[in-house]
């Protein structure tokens, strides 16, 4: 019944996105879009992760496509998922990103995010050409997270201290939107790639809406399959080798039960106490901080039961999609982090 309620559910999400994508600004956008040009984007400098000087607005937003995102490297909770994320969206783009399409990640922690920091950060996550990690003053940094819309007031329940957004926009036709950066790979993929480059989205026919009863069934599998590509498969592969992270085929058979609970709930604390093999695992896969799931014992039990069994749904019968290999540039199957 819950399986069949989030197929519902996604399927209804799906439709809804389609319904809001298809948007017709007309001849006039460009226009009209001098809003969002340089009296609005402040042109403040920054420095990359090789130690270049560079304006915001002149070099990096001007005339171009981009994907922008608001992180800092030493954060345990959601910036590396959403750095994982994008290297996800990054690999699906292809050689589009750095010559038409181009990443930035801009540092909240600029103290400590020096270029050599950001640059052995970047490295860590196997970044490609066409991503740039930025520095600057701590005050600019600010005025940009405030005119990009990605800055947040502090929560006290939140320990990374701001949302895990990212900003997607033309700043030729004026098109932007913010989006999760830990949602779905394919599908923020397939905005940057489809909508981003060109206004003129197709317009509906005007007979008929969509209707719910016309949504296909989405089968996302079981509830651990589910987690693992929701929160997963952005750093790991089952049976196709290790990536960011290192692979979990079998898994559950070298790792303890009780161990890859408290692994999955806590990985931040295991480091710091000095777990010798959650340290182990840290320097192997370049100091790459395992991120807080924010799931409790249910849901890292679903999780575990998946890992061990792959190919079999929760009535222990054999998925009908057959052997269950998840690639790391998969696309999760859900466009939320809780």
């Amino acid at each position: 019944m819950l399986r069949k309620s989030w197929a519902n559910f996604a399927a209804l999400a799906l439709l809804l996105v389609a319904a809001v994508l298809i948007i017709v600004p007309g001849p006039t956008v460009r226009a009209q879009n001098k809003y969002w040009g340089a009296n609005y984007f402040p042109n403040v400098e920054l420095t990359t992760q090789d130690g270049k000087t560079v304006h915001f607005y002149d070099d990096l937003i001007k005339g171009k496509i981009v994907v922008i995102d608001m992180i800092y490297t030493h954060c345990v909770d959601a910036c590396p998922l959403e750095t994982a994320r994008l290297t996800q969206v990054q690999r699906m783009l292809g050689d589009r990103v750095g010559k038409d399409i181009f990443f930035y990640s801009i540092t909240i922690d600029p103290k400590r995010d020096t270029p050599e920091v950001l640059k052995d950060y970047a490295a860590r996550y196997h970044v490609g050409p066409g991503w740039l990690f930025l520095t600057g003053k701590k005050a600019d940094i600010d005025l940009i997270g405030d005119k990009l819309g990605l800055s947040s007031d502090p929560n006290p329940l939140d320990r990374d201290g701001h949302a895990p957004t990212v900003l997607l926009g033309n700043e030729t036709t004026g098109q932007w939107m913010r989006n999760a950066a830990v949602d779905n790979a394919r599908f923020m993929a397939t905005i940057i790639n489809e909508w981003l480059p060109d206004a003129k989205i197709q317009a509906p026919k005007t007979e008929g809406k969509p209707s719910y009863a016309d949504a296909a069934t989405i089968n996302i599998g079981s509830r651990g399959k589910y987690l693992f590509g929701k929160s997963c498969a952005a750093c790991h592969t089952i049976g196709h080798g290790d990536k960011i992270g290192p692979d979990l085929a079998g898994i559950t058979k070298i790792r303890d039960r009780a161990w890859l609970m408290r692994f999955i709930e806590e990985p931040e604390k295991m480091l710091d106490e000095g777990d010798p093999i959650a340290t182990s695992l840290f320097v192997k896969y370049n100091k790459v901080q395992m991120p807080n799931l924010r799931i409790g014992d249910e849901h890292a039990g679903y999780l575990i039961d998946f890992l061990a069994n792959p190919n079999l749904n929760e009535t222990g019968m054999p998925e009908k999609t057959g052997a269950m290999k998840v690639d790391p540039a998969s696309p999760a199957p859900s466009s939320t982090n809780q």
